[in-house]
C-alpha cells in the first residue's frame, strides 16, 4: 500500500509541529533575541521563495498560497524586528 504525496506532507507537517513545540519550550528567555534574528533571516528566504511561487503566469492555487506565505512571512519579519528592537532598547543606556 502506497501513501499519497498529500498524506506524506500532512505526516511531515504534524511531526514538525510536535518537534517545533518541544524545541521552543526548551529555549531559555536569554536566547530569545538571537533566535528571533535567525528566524527573521529564514523568513526572508521564505519571502523570496513565496515571491517566485506567487508570480507564476496563470492564477492557480500555488499563486494564492504564495501570496499567503508572503503575508505571513512579512508579519513574522516585521514583528521579529520590533521585538528585537524593543529588547535591545531595554539593555541600552538610559537617557
Amino acid at each position: 500500500m502506497t501513501m499519497g504525496p498529500v498524506l506524506i506532507g500532512i505526516y511531515v507537517f504534524v511531526l514538525a509541529c510536535f518537534v517545533g513545540f518541544e524545541l521552543i519550550n526548551k529555549v531559555p528567555p536569554t536566547l530569545h533575541t538571537p533566535l528571533m534574528s535567525g528566524a527573521n533571516a529564514i523568513s526572508g528566504i521564505t519571502i523570496v521563495g513565496a515571491l517566485l511561487s506567487a508570480t507564476t503566469a496563470p492564477p492557480t492555487v500555488s499563486n494564492l498560497l504564495g501570496a499567503l506565505a508572503i503575508a505571513f512571512a512579512m508579519i513574522n519579519v516585521v514583528g521579529g524586528f520590533l521585538v528585537t528592537d524593543r529588547m535591545l532598547r531595554m539593555f541600552g543606556k538610559k537617557k
